[in-house]
């Protein structure tokens, strides 16, 4: 081993270190966002400006800092702005999604557009490379009984068969329908009693904390029955939307119970300016 000098090894120990910390820095930068999972944001509070650029939005949603989006169909949600995807081949859509940096493995559909042509929708999910069909609502009647709910949930259980067949998971959002009571129960946790766990998931919509649904409560109390979910800062105080870590929710307690939930992926919800502010938070949050 040929010698150096005292002051080349205090050098190269120098060096070394600084090195070390980089490392450090960049490892802590890999783990980030909460659970390891891309930071995610669901296009429906842009649908304005997809309407009239879907690129051009994609590309400012990934210089905001996102990671993944979730689409909505542009069958069910043509009249809202996102028609215009239809234009596009999968292999169109993974390509303006891939340029801009970002990922997309999930997308809304209604539960019409998959009764009218399920087949179909399954097909255009494939080919854009979803792996996630979410239904935002069962649709049922705003004060029904346990029969509708049980009707319900049979017919999404032989949509999730046909979406299982093609590699595809169905998800169920609580939107509406999922809020009511049957009988002083509450209509979503009879539906995580009659939907198939196999067949179906849940996407939750943290902002329900407003009428009592809690996300940590739920995903510890139903473990592995979620996919993903909505995430929206809350103030208990203001009683209103807030950039997630300006808000008052535990989202430590809210990350950590995901694990538990079976979480996958989860999407920011709310205007494009507090969606913006929420991801330095999210960046820095260690679960």
């Amino acid at each position: 081993m040929p010698k150096i000098s005292r002051r080349e090894f205090l050098r190269n120990a120098a060096t070394q270190a600084t090195a070390a910390s980089l490392l450090a820095g960049a490892a802590l930068e890999l783990r980030a966002s909460p659970l390891g999972l891309p930071i995610g944001c669901q296009t429906w509070p842009v649908r304005e400006m997809i309407a009239k650029d879907f690129p051009g939005t994609i590309k400012q949603l990934a210089e905001a800092g996102f990671q993944s989006i979730e689409l909505c169909s542009p069958a069910g949600y043509a009249e809202y702005g996102f028609g215009g995807l239809a234009k596009y081949s999968g292999a169109e859509l993974r390509r303006i999604l891939g340029d801009a940096g970002v990922s997309c493995v999930s997308s809304h559909f209604t539960i019409i557009e998959l009764r009218e042509n399920q087949a179909g929708r399954i097909a255009w999910a494939r080919d854009a490379g979803l792996t996630q069909m979410i239904v935002p609502t069962l649709g049922g009647p705003a004060k029904p009984t346990i029969e509708d709910v049980k009707r319900a949930a049979d017919e999404y259980n032989k949509m999730g068969e046909q979406s299982a067949k093609a590699g595809i998971q169905q998800g169920l959002h609580n939107e509406d329908f999922e809020l009511t009571t049957v009988g002083g129960k509450r209509t979503y946790d009879l539906l995580l009693e009659l939907l198939d766990p196999k067949l179906v998931k849940f996407q939750f919509q943290v902002s329900t904390i407003s009428r009592g649904y809690d996300a940590a409560e739920y995903f510890t109390k139903y473990p592995g029955r979620f996919i993903s979910m909505h995430v929206q800062g809350w103030s208990a105080e203001a009683k209103k939307i807030m950039p997630v870590g300006q808000d008052s929710l535990d989202w430590r307690k809210i990350f950590t119970a995901a694990k538990t939930g079976g979480i996958k992926n989860y999407f920011v919800e709310m205007n494009l300016e507090m969606m913006s502010a929420s991801v330095p938070y999210l960046r820095k949050l260690q679960v």
